[in-house]
Order: structure tokens, then C-alpha cells, then sequence
């Protein structure tokens, strides 16, 4: 049914594009939103860097190839309310949600319990790295993000530009979406271009024994770094097809392969193994350990902001529910932030807990 195509089935359920309406731009604005308050001992900083791999041109749009990376971390006291979303990725999002709901504009102009510019917490601290679905973008996965890091760990989230949703660059430039129609060779230009991002952040920041988890396309990116590079040691993928190809079963290296170290699968809806062919490959040929939790009652946009702040809209629920299921969002936020900490625990801390609670 969905997700079975990398760009068609990925951006479906969570970024249904278009302009919004007349009717939906006259509407009158929601209440401002709020994000949950991550539970974790630390308090939570964030900083944005801006980055160019002046060793490979844009794919999608020619020139270097530029990047913004979010890192957050456990934090000592200082900095300031870190934005939630820079003014051109709302109103990109404002966009996206507005064509998926049929209201808005809404007022993201709220900011996140993090700290932005907050000095990081001194020692030693595990580093994972987050990527988004396609035309999607890093900063909605806001939620997860600083939960993990409020936990004690480093993260950086990293926008794949021209295939994310938009990505707010220096200078007040915003870089919108590019990505032609899906097709084969376009599903593997983009994982290609993904993972050749992730390993130019690796090498930029001098990072090694990492884990890395994303959604959608995001997930199956984490696959294919994990695939390439043995410097990602974890992995974990939040509802994303492996396949390039549905029709002719072409999938991603880790689906066809499997992989030699620790992976994790969480999926909703009607997606899962047991009906993703990529996933089932993948799960045959796994030679790590393999955890593969299903939520039935969540859906594609679930493992997203989305989750947090879509109920607060006061939008029709038949198409709140379309985007992220039945499940009480508390409910699934915290199976989701229990399953993310509780792997990478084990597998980089070395703590056995993967019981979603």
C-alpha cells in the first residue's frame, strides 16, 4: 500500500506537498504549539554549523556541496530558547501541513526546551547522527533528538539539501526542495548523495564508533552508511523502505546483504516486516542482532514531530489520524524515545534494556 516507493511512498504520509489554499492561508492561526519537555538527567544545548564539501559538487543543484548540520548534547547552564524552526522551514512546513490538513497557517515561532549556544557538559559523551526523510527536514525530528541528548548524548542531525524539505543556509538563504520524479536511478542518486553527506560529516568532525538512526528515507540511509562505513557501529531505522525499485524488488546493499552489526527496525501501521519485502530481506540476511518493534496503532509520521504537535492543531482528526495513526501520541512518544535509548544503551554503553515501556 505505502512506502513502497523510495520518493512517492516515503513523502506520502508525511510530507504531503502543495501550496496551501486560500481558504486554509485566510484561516484563523492555532494557539502557539509546544514540544515535550525531554525526561532525560541533563539539560539540553544545540548549535548550528554550516559546512561545504568543496571536493564534490551538488548532485541536484551543481556547485560545492553545502550542508547545515544541528548538533545537540548535554549542556552545562547559559545560552538562550533555541528556535524551533528558522522562518523559511516554517514556512515550508506551514505549507506541507497546511495541504495535508486543509488549515493553518500555524504559528511555529515557539522555541524548543533546549538551550541554543549552551556550553556542552564536560567528558566524554556517545555521538549517534540523525537524518530525515525525503523532503522532510532535520528539525522535525526535534523530539527525538533532544530527549536522547537530555540522556547524555551527542547528536547531530544533518539536512541532506535539495532532496530536504528546505534547508535554512547563511546569509537568510533558504534552499528549497529539488528532487525530480521518482524513478530508480533518481532513488539511488539520492542514497548515494545521502550516504557520500553522512561521511563527509564523519570525516569533517573526527568521528568514529558512532550510531546512527533516521526515518523514512533517513532509516534507509543509516542502513547504507552502515553498509560503506564501519565507523557506524549502530543503526536504526524508523519505518523506512529499503528498496530502490519496488516493482522489479531491487533493494538498498543492507537489504540485499544484511549487515554485521546491531540494527533496529520500528515500524507502524500497516508497514512492517511482515509486509515490506526490503524488510523481510533484510531481516533474513542480518548477521547482527536485530530488534524489529511495530506500533499497528501509529503511522509513517508518527516517528516525527509530527507526533507532539499535530493534536494540538485542532485539525480534522480523520486527517491527523492519516498522517499518525491512532496511537495516544504520549504513548507512542515514549515507546519510540524507550526503544532509540534503550538500543543504543546496550550497543554503545553497554546496558541491556530494549523493552519499549
Amino acid at each position: 500500500m505505502r512506502k513502497r516507493s523510495l520518493i512517492a511512498v516515503f513523502v506520502a504520509a508525511l510530507c504531503l506537498l502543495g501550496s496551501v489554499s486560500a481558504t486554509a492561508a485566510s484561516a484563523t492561526a492555532t494557539p502557539r504549539l509546544h514540544l515535550p519537555a525531554p525526561t532525560g538527567r541533563y539539560a539540553v544545548g544545540t548549535q548550528d554549523r554550516y559546512l561545504v564539501d568543496r571536493t564534490r559538487e551538488d548532485p541536484w543543484a551543481g556547485g560545492p556541496r553545502e550542508l547545515m548540520i544541528t548538533l545537540t548534547y548535554p549542556a552545562l547552564p547559559g545560552g538562550r530558547p533555541a528556535p524551533y524552526l528558522p522562518g523559511g522551514i516554517a514556512a515550508a512546513v506551514n505549507a506541507q501541513a497546511g495541504s495535508a490538513l486543509g488549515a493553518g497557517p500555524f504559528d511555529f515561532g515557539f522555541t524548543t526546551p533546549a538551550r541554543a549556544g549552551a556550553p556542552m557538559l564536560p567528558g566524554r559523551h556517545p555521538v549517534l547522527l540523525y537524518s530525515p526523510g525525503a523532503q522532510s527536514s532535520r528539525l522535525l525530528g526535534t523530539v527525538l533528538v533532544e530527549q536522547l541528548a537530555s540522556e547524555g548524548y551527542v547528536v547531530v542531525s544533518l539536512d541532506h539539501t535539495h532532496d530536504a524539505l528546505a534547508v535554512d543556509l547563511p546569509g537568510g538563504r533558504v534552499e528549497p526542495s529539488t528532487l525530480p520524479p521518482s524513478s530508480e536511478e533518481v532513488n539511488r542518486k539520492l542514497i548515494a548523495t545521502r550516504v557520500a553527506d553522512v561521511e563527509f560529516v564523519l570525516d569533517r568532525l573526527g568521528l568514529d564508533r558512532v550510531g546512527m538512526f533516521g526515518h523514512s528515507a533517513g532509516g534507509f540511509t543509516a542502513a547504507e552508511v552502515m553498509a560503506a562505513d564501519p565507523r557506524v557501529v549502530a543503526g536504526a531505522n524508523l519505518d523506512g523502505s529499503m528498496v530502490f525499485n519496488a516493482a522489479a524488488g531491487r533493494f538498498g546493499r543492507a537489504a540485499t546483504e544484511g549487515l554485521d552489526r546491531p540494527f533496529l527496525l520500528m515500524s507502524a501501521g500497516d508497514h512492517s516486516s511482515a509486509t515490506d519485502p526490503s524488510w523481510a530481506s533484510f531481516a533474513s540476511t542480518q548477521r547482527g542482532p536485530l530488534v524489529d518493534i511495530h506500533e499497528p496503532a501509529g503511522e509513517h509520521g508518527s516517528f516525527t514531530d509530527y507526533e507532539a504537535w499535530l493534536p494540538q492543531l485542532g485539525a480534522d482528526p480523520a486527517k491527523v489520524r492519516a498522517v499518525i495513526g491512532d496511537v495516544d501520541p504520549e504513548t507512542m512518544l515514549r515507546k519510540e524515545k524507550a526503544a532509540l535509548s534503550g538500543f543504543f544503551d546496550s550497543h554503545l554503553r553497554k546496558r541491556r534494556d530494549l523493552n519499549p515501556r
